[in-house]
Parts: C-alpha cells; sequence; structure tokens
C-alpha cells in the first residue's frame, strides 16, 4: 500500500491558500484515481482505492499544519505502512511559485508541517513533493504570507504544479521514487 499525503490546514477559510496546495493535489488525485476522500479517523479526511494495480491511501491530515506527523504515524502504524511506500506533497517558501521539486530526505528548512512529520517518524528521510510557492515581499510575515491566496497571475503556475504534482504521484506507482526524480526534476 502507498500513502499519498498532502499537507493543509483545514477549514474554508484555508481553501486555496498558498499553505494548502498540498490539499490541492490531494483532491486532484482523488478526482483522477476515482478514490473519494469519505473517511474520517486518524485526525484526517482520507480515502483508499486500487489505481494501476496498486493500493492507495490518500490523506488529508486535519490537525493543522504544525501537528501534521501525529495523523501521518497514526495512519502508517494501523496499515503498517514502510517509510518507502510514504509520500508527502507540501508547500516550499523557498521555490518559485509553481516549480516542483522532489526528494527522498532532507531537513524540514523551518516548515512546520515537515517538522512534525520528522519527529513522528524519527527520520528525514521519506519522499516528498515541494511545489513553490516563493518568499513574501519584504515587511510582509511569513505566517499572513503562507495563509494568503495565490494572487491572480500566479494561479496557472499554481495549477501547473498541481497538475505536475499529481502525475509525478500516478508515475510513482509504476516507477522507482528516484527514478520519478530524475524525470520531473528539472
Amino acid at each position: 500500500m502507498k500513502l499519498i499525503v498532502g499537507l493543509g490546514n483545514p477549514g474554508k477559510q484555508y481553501d486555496q491558500t498558498r499553505h494548502n496546495i498540498g490539499f490541492e493535489v490531494i483532491d486532484a488525485l482523488s478526482i483522477q484515481m476515482n478514490i473519494p476522500l469519505n473517511q474520517s479517523k486518524f485526525k484526517g479526511l482520507y480515502g483508499i482505492g486500487f489505481h494501476k494495480g496498486e493500493k492507495i491511501l490518500l490523506l488529508k491530515p486535519l490537525t493543522y499544519m504544525n501537528l501534521s506527523g501525529e495523523s501521518i504515524r497514526a495512519v502508517m502504524d494501523y496499515y503498517q505502512i514502510e517509510l518507502e511506500d510514504l509520500l508527502v506533497i507540501y508547500d516550499d517558501l523557498d521555490l518559485p511559485v509553481g516549480k516542483i521539486r522532489l526528494r527522498q530526505k532532507g531537513s524540514p528548512g523551518g516548515h512546520n508541517g515537515i517538522k512534525s512529520t520528522v519527529a513522528h517518524l524519527g527520520t528525514q528521510q521519506f519522499n516528498r513533493i515541494r511545489i513553490g510557492i516563493d518568499r513574501p515581499e519584504p515587511g510582509m510575515s511569513v505566517p499572513d504570507y503562507v495563509l494568503g491566496r495565490f494572487r491572480q497571475d500566479e494561479r496557472p503556475l499554481t495549477q501547473e504544479a498541481v497538475k505536475k504534482s499529481s502525475e509525478a504521484c500516478e508515475v510513482w506507482l509504476e516507477k522507482p521514487f528516484l527514478q520519478v526524480m530524475n524525470e520531473y526534476n528539472q
């Protein structure tokens, strides 16, 4: 079983915000893979289904970003999912808007959702897709920026990033993550 997790914050007020781009990818995958997010447990909203012969669990932790690891750990423990079968998708301030970067390990880099995930997994070695949201303009606080919405001119870039990220997830079901990284990191 593969576990694909998108990080974000629950609630309508956070829909379409920079910090919730991981949720957007899970929503896209839910539609593409025909896996409804219709179960609520493990402090998250999730769905289980099959795609390309692989059993898939799509998860949106509902713990708020800073506690995302609680939900991820609970799902992994319950379903006995191995680290190499986990893929976490989240926003990244250090990449330009719409750029995606796949990695197999790395530090949280100030991202509280990843800090929580690392703390609950006990390792920085897990597959991830980082989606660029860029840095705020001087004078704007990071929390206000990440909880803000994308500008109209940025939406086409983020929509393309969501599309590419969901494609990369699907390719991962058939190929090793290292190979997927080589295809999508350009």
